[in-house]
């Protein structure tokens, strides 16, 4: 369904195209300045100085064709060329009951018959998920969710970190703990055990003792490098126990996952694509793309017109090892030929950008993917704390991902001391509220920029914040529940009466548009903006218009139905976002 603001955009084009100007001048943009007029043309100003005449000229004799055009409660121009327009509230009741009888706000669906994949995990086996992990997780859930809305198939990848030297780190160190398991006999020819010799716990405690240890003792660092290498030319014992270690790890990873509300489609890590590699390095050999640089094998990625030095990829070290690089291209590779993906699409920490600006053009001089597929990435900023430094914990270390979620949701929980729901109720209600606090608090920033986490101000019921906006979305669908209790029916939404009225109706025209633009621009904090606008507004005309008095059956029936559809818009919304909305609070 087309927008409104295209819709005012045609109107305009009619118009300069009456005045024998070019109708692409006729572009209505929302206005910054409600409080002078709806939207607004700059369109004059640009026509007047192509045609060499008076902008003010021109824009006054747009708004004159204009104000006989019913769409438009008010045309005028003002100086130094705009053209300021508001909407008749006969035409945008009319649209907004048509946008009610769409599905998906009325939103095109360019997806349709595509595939995305969206790489937005990035985890580590066999370490736990840390507050370094949240934004990737947070910011990729909503972004596949945005594809799957605009029609894609979304296809989203947790690509986990499992195939380096902290294996070889953690075999070494389970053999020092438990010599005498069959992984370590070279001679032992049964089945190895199917249950794994270690939990999560001792993983966690099994790691980190063995990368430190590794830093102080050479020895055991060499036996370590020795059993990456051993894994990874196929030792059966050691794939055996490699296999263990994914297993528990990817348990307690889809766990903490699932708190976020954070859902993968695929489980695949680096080492999914080790078998790939060498086939791949051979086709760069055979295009003649590799050359030899120090020893190491690298492919020239810098082009005649770059504005900054853009290193060569390296895909192969001088021992022969393989790296980050080496996977990723190799991971391009699997995807290409298991889902033909229109794009692929990477979150990770923006120091990275890079790393992929090196590896999508490696990919695209190798033409591991059709040009019609896009490659893109974006890179995000820091989390930090109030004292604009990397968020730790106050002992100075790495928050755990469990914890954090636990602390939010604790403080939600305190907030909510005098709610009268009961206590497994509240407790359940301060888990929904607590995700939603963070999740908002992280998505209502400009991703790609840092931001503090501020536990006090994203868990207020006030303010922009998650909390509000449940709370506002509750608050309506009080107001509807009540309205069914009375008997009251739903009716069309009719033209407003008032200034709060004619705002929130307004707002909800502007749904469909939101989601296109946070979609093109890979953007939810745009959807956490219009959430917050839309809670205010819907405040305001509450406030002003009391639904369950009104005598007037007409307007009291169009209320409900206006209400239908703001709550409607906040549900998916918040869904998009990647969190749900409690029934009470």
């Amino acid at each position: 369904m087309t927008s409104l603001q295209s819709i005012i955009s045609d109107h305009l084009a009619g118009a300069f195209r009456a005045l024998e100007l070019d109708p692409g001048y006729g572009r209505a943009n929302l206005s910054n300045r409600p409080d002078l007029c709806e939207y607004q043309c700059n369109g004059a100003l640009a026509a007047a100085k192509a045609a060499k005449r008076n902008p003010m000229e021109i824009a006054e004799a747009v708004a004159e064709k204009l104000a006989a055009d019913p769409l438009f409660e008010k045309a005028e121009a003002v100086k130094p060329g705009f053209i300021n327009l508001n909407i008749s509230p006969g035409a945008l009741a009319a649209h907004l009951n048509e946008l009610a009888r769409e599905t998906a706000f009325g939103v095109d669906k360019p997806g349709v018959g595509k595939t995305a994949v969206i790489d937005y995990g990035g985890a580590n086996v066999a370490k736990p998920l840390h507050v370094g992990h949240l934004r990737s997780a947070i910011i990729g859930e909503s972004i596949k969710r945005l594809y799957a809305f605009m029609g894609y198939e979304a296809i989203g990848d947790v690509h986990l970190g499992d195939w380096g030297l902290q294996m070889g780190l953690v075999i070494e160190a389970v053999k020092d703990e438990q010599p005498d398991l069959p992984y370590f006999d070279p001679a032992y020819q049964g089945d190895y055990p199917a249950e794994p010799p270690f939990g999560i716990a001792d993983l966690e405690r099994i790691y980190p003792a063995a990368s430190a240890r590794a830093k102080e003792d050479a020895a055991f660092s060499e036996r370590a490098h020795l059993a990456t290498l051993k894994l990874q030319q196929g030792n059966p014992g050691y794939r055996a126990l490699f296999n263990h270690i994914l297993a528990v790890s990817r348990a307690d990873l889809k766990k903490n996952y699932d708190g976020l509300n954070v859902h993968f489609e695929l489980w695949k890590g680096e080492s999914d694509v080790q078998e790939l590699i060498p086939g791949m390095l051979a086709d760069f050999d055979e295009q003649g793309i590799i050359e030899e640089s120090e020893g190491a094998r690298v492919i020239y990625v810098a082009k005649a017109d770059d504005a900054k030095e853009i290193p060569p990829c390296l895909v192969q070290k001088s021992d022969g090892a393989y790296l980050y690089a080496t996977t990723d291209l190799a991971t391009i590779v699997e995807r290409e030929a298991l889902y033909h993906p229109a794009e692929i699409f990477y979150i990770t920490d923006k120091r990275q950008s890079m790393h992929f600006e090196q590896v999508f053009r490696a990919a695209r001089r190798a033409g591991l993917v059709p040009e019609s597929c896009v490659l893109s990435h974006l890179g995000y900023g820091t989390m930090n704390g109030k004292d604009g430094k990397p968020f730790k914990t106050r002992d100075g270390g790495v928050l755990r991902l469990e914890y954090l979620l636990k602390e939010v949701q604790e403080a939600v929980y305190e907030r909510m001391a005098d709610t009268e729901l009961p206590e497994e109720e509240k407790r359940q209600t301060a888990g929904i509220i607590g995700l939603a606090a963070l999740k908002y608090g992280d998505l209502s920033n400009q991703a790609t920029k840092d931001y503090v986490f501020d536990l006090e101000r994203f868990t207020s019921f006030e303010g922009n914040t998650g909390p509000y906006l449940l709370y506002t979305a509750v608050r309506i669908r009080s107001i509807l529940r009540k309205c069914r209790e009375a008997g009251l029916s739903l009716g069309p939404i009719q033209p407003a009466a008032g200034p709060g009225e004619k705002a929130l109706q307004l707002q909800l025209t502007r749904g469909g548009q939101t989601i296109e633009e946070a979609f093109r621009e890979k953007a939810p904090h745009k959807l956490c903006q219009y959430l917050y606008e839309l809670a205010g507004l819907f405040s305001a005309f509450y406030r002003d218009n009391h639904i369950l008095k009104e005598t007037d059956k007409d307007r009291q029936q169009g209320w409900i139905s206006l209400l239908e559809e703001a709550e409607k818009t906040l549900v998916s919304f918040c869904d998009l976002l990647g969190f749900g909305i409690p029934e009470r609070m």
